[in-house]
């Protein structure tokens, strides 16, 4: 690949764990504080239970805190229902944690916090949320680093209480508890005996279990006797696949299976509990939060010095691909138009396409062979070729990872030459192509139909929190107006509805979601339980700069 001269592309320092930050609070004085409504007679509600995955734990900003904690979907609709007159309380198995910890578990004893948004030089927040800062241009034999970002990054946190410390164990009484959301898990897993093992689902859930290693979270979760339950799960049974850039297939679950385990968690429900009625939840369109969106297909900046040198470095496979449409070879690699649109090719533009893996596009590398033994190439320039083998430019049609951030622009192998999306195609887990688009939206769909109809077949026992529309709506609108203030689909303060990692809904993201059940509970049976005030809520903080993150 030719040299070049300098390079500017988006950094990846917008993201980093835990510190304090400052959040924008918008009220609005008009809306009354002490609500009014009725459960109503066709409920009782005296002992609410949720159970499900990291939406019901109240996790947030990639990490199970206090403060998320307490704006769990549970805990939000727990207190309208306290405004329509119900009482007791709603008990969850607290983390007793300010930063708490990361929804994985690294090998050290120091478990990392939430994630925050940063802001690296300082300048304040960016109209873009989580945006990377710019690079500034790059001599040709410097590889990118993270810079002034580095200095900024915090030390570990919970050094007083590790997963892997006794003080990890939940010291409530575990017989009174109303939570059983348990971050990461899939349906399955709501099945199964929780485990102290590394697996975060699991082993969380193992703080709080009845019989860690024997009882299981939907069996703790009947032997509550709850009157009236609420059940959110079937995410994750997409959601890893999905976040995965569509990489790994085992993890995603099949519609038969799903159909499975979802109708033994429900049978089992209405089987145990022949008085209880509940709420449930359908799958929203995975690809249509945050996370698929803050780093953009089109994000990599060049000027004209720097695009014509890294097209002098493509010229030649550009022309390899002319080679292959050579009639001789049968269109085996594909049509003219189809290899044409695998050419490789930047402008003095802030909106170059990102160079990425596509799985889905016929392997060029058989053809690479035969002009090689053709003598069109030489075997040196066959090697160098070997990365291209199913490479193309990002379209608007594709989606990319947030946690590709990370790796855009960074060098592979210290070479200051091979740059991650721009020389280098970024790999296969950080995007997603069409089709895996629609396979995951198709799955989702499956999943949707399949609760629809238990919830049908349930005898007017349960009703549907269409989620799903909620969602789409917030995002076909990019934005709607709650409680008089803005609450947008992105992870952009102040008018936030998700945390920093792009996934999970923020204290507002989930009173709006809570929203969703508490309509589907009044128009199913009856009741009039007012809705949560969104301003009551945290919105996602503002970033911090290097002076202020220690």
């Amino acid at each position: 690949m030719k040299k070049y001269n300098k390079l500017s592309i988006l950094f990846s320092a917008a993201l980093i764990f835990g510190c304090t930050q400052e959040v924008a609070e918008l009220k609005d004085p008009n809306v009354p504080s002490q609500p009014t409504g009725s459960i109503g007679a066709n409920i009782n509600v005296s002992k609410f239970v949720t159970i499900g995955n990291s939406l019901a734990a109240g996790l947030q900003s990639n990490a199970l805190f206090t403060a998320g904690q307490n704006e769990s979907i549970g805990k939000i609709i727990h207190q309208q229902m306290v405004y329509a007159g119900a009482t007791g309380e709603f008990n969850q198995p607290d983390i007793n944690s300010e930063n708490g910890f990361s929804s994985f578990i690294p090998s050290t004893d120091i478990p990392l916090g939430r994630l925050v948004l940063f802001d690296p030089d300082g300048a304040g927040p960016r109209a873009a949320g989580p945006a990377p800062a710019g690079r500034p241009a790059l001599p040709a034999t410097t590889c990118p680093s993270p810079g002034p970002a580095t200095e900024a990054l915090p030390a570990p946190y919970n050094t007083a209480l590790s997963p892997q410390s006794p003080a990890w164990a939940y010291s409530g009484d575990k017989t009174k508890l109303n939570n059983f959301g348990v971050p990461g898990i899939t349906v399955g897993e709501l099945l199964v005996p929780s485990s102290p093992n590394p697996a975060f689902g699991l082993y969380y859930a193992s703080r709080f279990a009845s019989n860690p290693g024997t009882s299981t979270i939907l069996g703790d979760a009947v032997a509550a006797q709850p009157t009236f339950f609420l059940v959110e799960v079937g995410n994750n049974d997409v959601l890893g696949y999905a976040t995965g850039g569509g990489s790994n297939p085992a993890i995603l679950t099949s519609a038969a299976d799903f159909q499975t385990r979802y109708g033994g968690v429900i049978a089992t429900l209405l089987g145990n509990l022949p008085d209880a009625k509940g709420v449930v939840a359908n799958i929203p369109y995975v690809t249509s939060i945050p996370f698929f969106f803050t780093v953009r297909w089109n994000n990599i900046p060049m000027d004209a010095g720097t695009a014509g040198a890294v097209n002098a470095g493509f010229a030649g496979y550009n022309q390899v691909l002319d080679g292959l449409k050579d009639p001789a070879f049968g269109g085996a690699f594909g049509t003219a138009a189809q290899l044409d649109a695998r050419k490789v090719s930047f402008s003095a533009s802030a909106n170059n396409p990102i160079l990425i893996h596509d799985k889905t596009l016929t392997d060029l590398g058989p053809g690479f062979d035969a002009l090689t033994g053709l003598g069109m190439i030489t075997p040196e320039q066959r090697a160098a070729l070997e990365p291209y083998r199913q490479a193309r430019q990002t379209t608007s049609t594709d989606l990319i990872t947030l946690t590709a951030g990370s790796v855009l622009g960074t060098c592979v192998g210290g070479n200051p030459q091979a740059i991650n999306g721009i020389t280098v195609p970024l790999g296969d887990q950080y995007v997603l192509v069409p089709s895996e688009i629609v396979e995951i939206r198709d799955r989702v769909d499956a999943f949707n139909q399949i609760i629809a109809n238990i919830v049908a077949g349930s005898g007017d026992r349960l009703a549907l929190a269409d989620v799903n529309a909620g969602l789409n709506n917030l995002v076909a609108t990019q934005g709607t107006m709650v409680n008089g203030i803005l609450l947008t689909p992105s992870i952009t303060p102040p008018y936030a509805g998700f945390s920093e990692d792009g996934v999970h809904p923020n204290g507002r993201g989930y009173a709006f979601l809570a929203n969703i059940f508490i309509d589907a509970i009044n128009a199913k049976f009856g009741s009039t339980i007012p809705k949560a005030d969104i301003t009551k809520y945290r919105g996602t903080r503002t970033p911090i700069s290097p002076g202020n993150s220690y």
